[in-house]
């Protein structure tokens, strides 16, 4: 079994290449049972989102090293938005993150041990110009599969809940602290993103799948695709943060 136990990451810096999230609207109860303590869905318009963020970096390094031997690669994380209470009651919020796939076999290795949250490897399949993106992602255990083919675009689709860009990239700029599961159900690596400039783009997408959303676990009517945005060529740091314990605090009632 992989130990929830780590060294302690330095702060590493790179650049973000391409991040696209690809967001769903689920409901809220489903989203709930799906949670583990003591995370619980934040919601917008009466909806919980979840969705997939597929991120290639590139110049990834501690941030004392020059960016000419930065490493590069892609991967995905699921996540969903979520808040949380700390240890004086005060609701904070984030991401908690059920999986993460990378094309790195470093990553793999180092996940859970070095990097926060484990990694499963990965191969990504990338068509990409300036305005078209078609990814394609299998996992080696089988247990991710998703992809998705999507174009640049200057609107949101009709039936988002987020009225406009300016909501839904203020939805997902709070995101940016992250809790990982681990092979401890009880115990999650905390990262967070810290970019250089928020700056995010819609994309129009074509077809997208996905084995964690199209899963039995969401019954039929309680989950939807609703949009996807795109982020690219974003300087950037990821922090560790503290493991967070699912018994460490109390909910208020």
């Amino acid at each position: 079994m992989q130990s929830s136990m780590m060294l302690r990451l330095p702060v590493i810096r790179g650049v973000i290449d391409r991040r696209i999230l690809v967001n769903y609207r689920v409901d809220p109860e489903v989203m709930s049972r799906i949670l583990p303590p003591p995370f619980r869905p934040k919601l917008i318009h009466g909806h919980a989102i979840g969705g997939i963020c597929l991120i290639r970096l590139r110049q990834l390094r501690p941030n004392w090293i020059r960016a000419s031997v930065g490493l590069s690669s892609e991967n995905a994380a699921h996540r969903i938005a979520v808040e949380w209470n700390d240890e004086t009651g005060a609701t904070l919020e984030g991401v908690y993150i059920p999986r993460r796939d990378s094309d790195s076999r470093l990553n793999a290795l180092a996940g859970g041990r070095i990097i926060p949250g484990i990694h499963h490897h990965a191969t990504f399949t990338v068509t990409e110009s300036k305005d078209h993106f078609a990814i394609d992602l299998r996992s080696d255990d089988g247990a991710t599969r998703m992809c998705i083919d999507a174009h640049v675009a200057n609107e949101l689709p009709a039936n988002s809940i987020f009225e406009s860009l300016d909501e839904a990239s203020r939805f997902f700029e709070t995101g940016s602290m992250g809790y990982s599961a681990t092979e401890d159900a009880n115990h999650f690596h905390g990262l967070s993103l810290h970019c250089d400039q928020w700056k995010v783009e819609l994309l129009r997408v074509e077809s997208v799948q996905s084995s964690f959303f199209d899963d039995v676990r969401f019954p039929a009517g309680t989950v939807a695709f609703d949009c996807a945005l795109l982020m690219r060529g974003i300087q950037h740091e990821w922090h560790a943060e503290e493991d967070l314990c699912c018994g460490q605090f109390t909910l208020p009632a």
